[in-house]
């Protein structure tokens, strides 16, 4: 930035309009605004300020959360790469916010403005953006609607756990092992279902050591 600019406080400016950004990629771009010094376009871009804060006026300002760079993602998309759930998610994320925003100056058709050519660039695909959310929960968790395999597979190890547990309850309710177990109860322990067998009978008890316990008196 020229010193004339830092004497008018030029970045100070900036730092203001900055804080209005909805985006932290729009933040960025915000400081690297620099006046314009030919006066056709200075009007033009003038000319937009005025009709976007009309639309405002009128209409109330469209929400830009959700608004992310994700660029990257899709060219590594489009080059046949596969994205990770948070990858497409923020997908979604832009696709519902641009799709709020046509939306948006949908409310106020007929009014035209300098901004209807930025406003005509923008493309909403509800479909594609209702199949990330739908398939995907969060950025750790897979909906079992994802696909109909994905469904299958889950409701096949659903019920293999429950034909576990079963045993268990029957193992730890059953004479003869209640003997050989430090509690009669069915736990957890990295995800598998597992009973308390007394570390001296351990080979009594048929089945995998998961866990034991701190004490070392037992075993899961």
């Amino acid at each position: 930035m020229n010193k004339h600019l830092v004497s008018l406080e030029y970045d100070k400016v900036l730092g203001i309009l900055k804080t209005y950004a909805g985006s932290e990629e729009g933040k960025e771009l915000t400081l690297q605004i620099r006046p314009k010094t030919d006066v056709f376009l200075a009007q033009a871009l003038l000319d937009r300020t005025a009709d976007a804060y009309s639309l405002m006026a009128k209409h109330g300002g469209p929400s830009f959360g959700g608004i992310r760079n994700v660029n990257g993602s899709l060219a590594r998309a489009n080059a046949g790469g596969v994205l990770t759930m948070s990858e497409l998610l923020r997908i979604a994320g832009v696709l519902r916010s641009i799709r709020n925003i046509v939306e948006w100056r949908d409310s106020s058709s007929g009014t035209v403005t300098t901004l209807d050519t930025l406003f005509d660039h923008l493309s909403p695909n509800k479909y594609f953006e209702e199949k990330i959310y739908s398939a995907i929960i969060s950025e750790d968790e897979m909906s079992d609607h994802a696909s109909p395999q994905l469904n299958d597979i889950r409701r096949k190890m659903r019920a293999a756990a429950s034909r576990v547990r079963d045993q268990l309850d029957k193992m730890v309710h059953s004479s003869f092992y209640q003997k050989y177990l430090r509690e009669p109860i069915v736990t957890q322990r990295n995800g598998r279902y597992v009973v308390p067998v007394k570390i001296e009978h351990r080979g009594e008890v048929k089945g995998l050591v998961h866990d034991t316990s701190s004490s070392g008196s037992t075993v899961f």
